[in-house]
């Protein structure tokens, strides 16, 4: 099995290409005999058979195992299709989706009754706008110098998907915001490409504190500290009792302890915070009035939540 498996994987790999050069010689008006077709289309037909019969055995062997149609079948796809590949694919799936529901209008995902939205994508959208201008004018400019059919269509394939890829990753920041749970829990994103829950029994502290940090996105330093920045800045930092794990855009896992992002209202984000979840404040205390909370980690009250960036 691991053998017909790994001859699966390698013989798509080796396929690619070649699907390539048959697509370049078709959109360049090079004939290609009809028996190198026909012996392309019969591999690509085989190896999908064999992908099919494999999916398929990996899926009756999860089901026994006791697992659900649907978990067994997402199982079966894992031990068939490599993790860079899903990741890829799940990411532009998500993007699709995102785009599609920023053009509706749909509201932000992932918020439920009671959780409050904390918007970042305003601080990015005049440096969005103007990347997506570049690449319209780049798309424009290409279109007319380039003199050579086959390049000239490859490339402006490429650049639309380009402008496409600017839209759906600013959409995907709109529609995917940062969420502070009814139960007082975080979850910061970055459009499709990040997607951390901290639980509210690790949130330490929490304070207003504008950065400019230099690093990548949601990377960590020497001393725990992972920053998620828009446009160059971070406005909140929360720091947490134990570190939580979490994966990166390109699926290297991560672990912080401390983590500062960047939130359009920064101090409704931090009061919420404090005062454990936006439906905490319902009996008319604000978290700027809530100065302790129960230390989590001893289970001793009176622990003192940092106020603003002064206090310490």
């Amino acid at each position: 099995m691991k053998a017909l498996r790994r001859a699966v994987r390698w013989s798509f790999a080796a396929l690619v290409p070649g699907e390539l050069v048959v697509v370049l010689c078709v959109g360049s008006g090079v004939r290609i005999a009809p028996g190198a077709r026909s012996a392309m289309e019969l591999v690509l037909l085989a190896l999908a058979a064999a992908a099919a019969v494999l999916l398929f055995l990996d899926h009756r062997r999860h089901r026994r195992d006791g697992l659900a149609p649907w978990p067994a079948f997402l199982a079966a796809v894992a031990d068939t299709v490599p993790a860079p590949v899903r990741r890829l694919t799940a990411h532009e799936v998500f993007l699709s989706t995102s785009f599609l529901r920023w053009v509706f209008r749909r509201g932000p995902h992932g918020v439920r009754d009671g959780d409050l939205p904390v918007p970042y994508a305003p601080g990015q959208t005049a440096v969005m706008y103007g990347f997506l201008f570049v690449c319209v004018v780049e798309t424009v400019a290409l279109a007319f110098l380039i003199p050579w059919p086959v390049v000239h269509a490859v490339t402006l394939v490429l650049d639309v998907w380009g402008c496409y890829f600017v839209v759906a990753l600013h959409a995907s920041c709109v529609v995917r915001p940062h969420v502070i749970g009814a139960d007082g829990s975080l979850r910061l994103r970055y459009g499709a490409l990040l997607d951390i829950r901290v639980p509210a029994d690790r949130i330490a502290s929490v304070r207003l504190d504008r950065k400019f940090p230099d690093g990548k996105l949601a990377a960590v330093d020497d001393k725990g500290v992972a920053d998620l920045a828009v446009a160059g800045q971070t406005t909140v930092t929360v720091e947490l009792t134990e570190p939580v794990r979490y994966v990166r855009a390109l699926g290297r896992p991560a672990e912080a302890r401390t983590f500062r992002f960047y939130a359009e209202d920064a101090a409704a984000a931090v009061a919420a915070l404090r005062a454990g979840g936006p439906s905490a404040g319902a009996d008319g205390t604000t978290g700027t009035d809530r100065t302790t909370r129960t230390d989590r980690a001893t289970g001793t009250p009176g622990c003192p939540v940092t106020g603003p960036a002064g206090d310490r």
